[in-house]
């Protein structure tokens, strides 16, 4: 198994470095050919290793591939661990970027109208881009597999730099780069608690290995460090801590978050490549992978369940005032997000990574559906400029409202077997913070009904909104777009369904995510377990599905049947839209506050020190100073003898006034 392990990820990376260093001569054709036929590979090899682990009996796979170096018994290595959480996590990438791809093929067919004429940067950018998506399949591979904190902190931060590269892809654009800038810089602040957290495990347990950390860990449950004199805390508590921060940037939690929403500046099967399946649930699979620490620490657990709970409400609500359709999509991602680090929070871990695998279909099927609304609108974005688009274009109609409807949680879809089951987890919950959470995520479940469904609304129903020339070209988008739709739109209402006893009741993920008996509260869930169908039709009795109900009837009303419903609400709660439209202040703090602040310290310090005291004191008041002495005995130079004679005279007469006066005792 082996060389199928290397296989997967070596796959894509071979697609990658030759669209990328050989794209000019392999051509268009070339280029989607070679990165596709990569991940394709690792997406059925993918299929095949998580068939092994369930069905076939494979035993987890915990080896070192290449050693880099040993120094003083710390041994730094590429190794893998292929457990049952590793092979889903294979599966959820490789088929959502294998869709991706495909999709790529469409949507940037005349990627070159987006370069200014003659524009170096736009030469071969179909090339350079399908290299770029194929890199990022192969370094989220890296990270998934890993099983040492350095190769995930390599794959960790390879996701990071080639999304800097992909959200910035249309660098001609200043939106863009401030964008890919911004990404970049925010998810810097996470990863330096994240490496911290790395280098509080090593210090203090000895190891990079996993399942060494992990032994060490819980063979001294209580061990404790001193952050400053007299501050004495538990380690993994401060470890698992640090490692979160790392999981707020990466999977864009409050007050990390400000970063996704501005990454839509990147093409749009970018879009659903980072935010569907891969760089944003990076946070997700690593707070699971590491349940054998957190289980360790109650305040780590409830630091992540209140953040998590914070994030699915408040950030859901900026969607609902939204207007690009993207950024409606991307803000439904941050309150996603926010549900799967709210049932890590209490220690709901399978729930969790099963919402992350339902998300990944269902976000990927929205935003690649957006983006096939987007070619058909000649790439305008705005929902007030479209509507009626269902009679132009059924198929995407159609797959977008399945993704809706998984998304929203509608019962026997497969957003609401992961999402349901985290509301009842958390309602079940014992910790700090539980009850704050319970009203969070359930509350959340009407907000995100009302933006998913006043997307739907607005660009598929009601008025035509569009301009004459835009309406006179629109059509169903090409099949390249649409079979990847159709693709995903099929695991968005089925594998829900198929899979959730075993994911969140059953014995899937026995020996790979650990849970203290007295936190396991799937298990409490799950005494009350009668099979799918049963937990499906006890759906519409629950309040979630009630609330998404009125969500949707909501959005009905105010988009379809009163139009000029949300203008009226607009100017008696003007306070409150204005709010969310700025986005509760983050961007103004971040911006004007941290980075304008830090500038303006630089600028006090270029100005005062580097050129009033350093440039202005030192090196040029010493040159003026060195002139005006210079000037003055410049003047002492007249030219004429009698002047120096004289100078020697006096000088001689007191060179010998000092000597005598030093052997008389005078001086």
């Amino acid at each position: 198994m082996e060389n199928i392990y290397l296989t997967i990820v070596l796959a894509p990376l071979l697609g990658a470095i030759i669209a990328g260093l050989f794209g000019g001569r392999i051509g268009r054709a070339g280029a989607h050919w070679v990165t596709i036929l990569g991940v394709g590979l690792a997406c059925a090899l993918s299929f095949y290793v998580l068939y092994q682990h369930v069905w076939g009996g494979a035993a987890v796979y915990n080896g070192s591939i290449y050693t880099w170096m040993v120094m003083e018994g710390l041994r730094l290595e590429v190794g893998f661990l292929v457990d049952r959480l590793t092979a889903m996590m294979m599966v959820v990438v490789t088929f959502v970027s294998l869709m991706v791809h495909v999709y790529t093929i469409g949507y940037m067919a005349h990627d070159e109208e987006n370069w200014p004429a003659g524009s170096r940067a736009g030469t071969n950018s179909y090339q350079r881009f399908f290299s770029y998506i194929a890199l990022f399949t192969f370094s989220m591979l890296m990270l998934v597999m890993a099983n040492n904190f350095m190769q995930l902190f390599f794959g960790w931060e390879a996701v990071g730099l080639v999304s800097y590269l992909l959200i910035g892809f249309w660098l001609n654009r200043e939106s863009a780069v401030f964008a890919n800038l911004k990404a970049f810089l925010v998810n810097r602040i996470g990863d330096f608690g994240f490496l911290l957290g790395i280098a509080a495990v090593l210090m203090y347990y000895g190891s990079l290995d996993y399942q060494q950390v992990f032994s060490a860990a819980q063979a001294n449950p209580n061990l404790t460090m001193e952050i400053w004199d007299g501050a004495v805390w538990q380690v993994a508590t401060v470890a698992c801590i640090l490692l979160f921060i790392g999981a707020m940037g990466k999977s864009a939690q409050a007050p990390l978050h400000v970063w996704l929403p501005d990454s839509m500046e990147g093409p749009t099967p970018i879009s659903a490549l980072i935010h569907a399946a891969t760089m944003v649930t990076a946070g997700i699979f690593m707070v699971a992978r590491m349940s054998p620490l957190y289980e360790l620490s109650e305040t780590a657990l409830s630091f992540v369940l209140i953040i998590g709970a914070s994030t699915a409400f408040f950030l859901g609500l900026i969607g609902i005032v939204q207007n690009d359709i993207k950024k409606v999509v991307a803000y439904s991602t941050l309150s996603q997000l926010g549900y799967m680090v709210t049932a890590l929070g209490v220690s709901a871990y399978a729930a969790g990574v099963f919402h992350l695998m339902t998300h990944a279909f269902f976000k990927a099927l929205l935003f690649l559906g957006a983006g096939s609304v987007i070619i058909a609108m000649h790439h305008k974005q705005d929902m007030r400029e479209m509507g009626g688009l269902r009679k132009y274009m059924p198929l995407t109609h159609l797959t977008v409202l399945i993704g809706t409807l998984a998304l929203v949680g509608t019962p026997f879809f497969s957003g609401f077997f992961s999402k349901d089951a985290i509301i009842e987890a958390v309602g079940h919950s014992e910790r700090f913070g539980a009850d704050y959470a319970y009203w969070m995520v359930l509350l959340g479940v009407f907000v995100t009904s009302l933006y998913s469904f006043r997307l739907y609304f607005m660009t598929f129903w009601g008025k035509e909104r569009m301009d004459e020339h835009t309406r006179s070209h629109l059509q169903e988008s090409p099949k390249v777009v649409t079979v990847p739709l159709i693709l995903l739109a099929i695991p968005s209402v089925l594998v829900g369904f198929f899979a959730a006893g075993a994911m969140l009741f059953g014995d899937f993920f026995q020996g790979v995510i650990f849970v203290q008996g007295a936190n396991d509260v799937l298990a409490e869930i799950g005494k009350h377990w009668h099979g799918a169908a049963a937990f499906a039709v006890h759906g519409f009795v629950t309040p979630a599905f009630w609330l998404a109900l009125a969500g949707a009837v909501a959005a009905w009303v105010a988009y379809l049947k009163r139009p000029d419903l949300p203008r009226q609400i607009h100017l008696k709660l003007r306070l409150v839209y204005n709010v969310l439209d700025a986005k509760y202040g983050f961007d103004k703090l971040y911006i004007g506050g941290f980075a304008g602040g830090g500038r303006a310290i630089g600028r006090f310090f270029w100005r005062v020190l580097d050129q009033g005291l350093i440039d202005g004191l030192l090196v040029n008041g010493s040159a003026r100073t060195v002139g005006r002495f210079a000037a003055v005995i410049r003047r002492l130079q007249t030219g004429y003898l009698y002047h120096y004679a004289f100078a020697m005279i006096i000088g001689l007469l007191l060179l010998l006034t000092g000597l005598i006066g030093r052997h008389q005792g005078w001086l």
